[in-house]
């Protein structure tokens, strides 16, 4: 038997490691599975952590008050290295680019034990946006030994940054394997909203997007509501304070705009499924709303999530006022150009993510009876959509700009 120790700290993380914690489960006579969760957001996290039926063996509950990355980095790195002493696992397992993953997979080297990083690979090719996410999963990817990557364009990136190919595995995304459980059990939701209109969910709340490119946002948004009359838009709101103020200060007081405290995961799949279409500065989002058939208007200049850009399910709209207005409105009065959207293949998994990451790791500690299961294989994962060039895989640029302009600006 071997030890894994499976490390997360944000709702996001959370909802993306509870499958894989509930295949290890599977399996415990060849595994001694246990859960640190570092709490660096405390409310949300157990939020969904109650929603999976998981409880944490160990709790770090690092968050304070406005803190920093610095804060985190140091908190985690010191309680991960006492969990470490504690359990002396053969694998940490961590998820993903929050700086929780960083700082785990930090302390696992200091201890010279392997990391497993399920969601490897994903790359925006700016170190500063997102910030610090892009910079959190590079360092993350280094510290690696094995890497499940989502999806054959993160498998190339890795591929590029001279990573063995022995080492990777392409296994679909495991929110797939999450939304699938909770959507299955979702019923009508319970929040209250404004009765026959159509739902513009949004969610906002990215560090680089503090201060006049949220304001934009919330802006845009309010002009969106006050144009479409049969439009509802709700807004769960960050707990951060920078979020809190712009919004509530910018959106507060509109008939049909709803800003609520975040909501459950149970609570969210449910108001995802009745929407009509999403704005999001979200990852995660990006992969659960096309799974529904919800196109998706990103509020951010790139994404690491070039996929479904290319599919057509995904488009990247940066945070100007007049153009996030512009592309809202688009969806909410064309309906080919929505349709076109709504019925884009999904890109990112098959519901099957967590099993391929669990029979990888018991092939990899040699039970061979286990073997290593076949790679995720998307339908149409290397045909061209409309506007993108065969063979776009391969290429190291991703596209999805805001800008148009098809890659992220180069970083020095």
């Amino acid at each position: 038997m071997f030890r894994i120790l499976t490390v997360f700290g944000t709702r996001p993380e959370a909802i993306k490691m509870a499958p894989v914690v509930a295949e290890l489960s599977q399996h415990g006579s060849l595994v001694e599975s246990r859960v640190c969760v570092t709490a660096q957001h405390r409310e949300m996290l157990d939020q969904v952590l109650a929603v999976f039926g998981i409880e944490p063996d160990y709790d770090l509950d690092v968050m304070t008050e406005d803190q920093t990355p610095g804060d985190v980095t140091a908190a985690v790195v010191t309680g991960i290295d006492r969990v470490l002493a504690d359990f002396s696992p053969d694998l940490v397992l961590v998820h993903g680019d929050t700086t929780t993953t960083m700082s785990a997979a930090l302390a696992a080297f200091y201890r010279k034990v392997p990391v497993g990083h399920v969601e490897a690979g994903l790359r925006t090719h700016d170190r500063y946006f997102p910030f610090p996410e892009e910079m959190n999963r590079v360092l993350t990817d280094a510290l690696s030994t094995l890497h499940f990557a989502p999806t054959l364009r993160s498998k190339e990136n890795l591929l590029r940054e001279g990573v063995s190919p022995d080492s990777i595995s392409v296994t679909g995304n495991t929110v797939i394997d999450a939304l699938t459980d909770v959507a299955g059990r979702a019923g009508l939701p319970e929040t209250e909203l404004p009765e026959g209109k159509r739902l513009v969910l949004v969610t906002a709340h990215r560090r680089e997007n503090f201060g006049r490119p949220l304001e934009n946002i919330c802006r845009a948004l309010r002009d969106v509501a006050d144009r479409f009359t049969d439009v509802s838009i709700l807004y769960p709101v960050h707990l951060n304070p920078n979020v809190q103020r712009t919004a509530s200060s910018i959106l507060g007081g509109h008939d049909r705009i709803v800003l609520t405290d975040p909501l459950s995961y149970l609570e969210f799949v449910r108001l995802l499924k009745v929407s009509h279409i999403v704005v999001t500065d979200s990852g995660g989002l990006q992969e659960e709303a096309p799974s529904l058939g919800k196109p998706v208007l990103v509020l951010r200049r790139e994404t690491e999530r070039p996929e479904a850009v290319e599919a057509g399910t995904v488009r990247v709209v940066g945070t100007e006022r007049e153009t996030v207005l512009n592309e809202c409105s688009r969806l909410l009065s064309d309906d080919a150009a929505y349709e076109e959207m709504a019925e884009a293949v999904n890109p990112y998994g098959d519901g099957r993510a967590s099993e391929r990451i669990i029979g990888t790791i018991l092939s990899h500690f040699g039970h061979g009876e286990v073997g290593r299961p076949s790679e995720f294989e998307p339908r149409q994962a290397n045909a061209p959509s409309p506007g993108v060039r065969s063979g776009a895989a391969a290429d190291p640029t991703p596209r999805g700009r805001a800008d148009g302009s098809g890659g992220p600006r180069c970083s020095s």
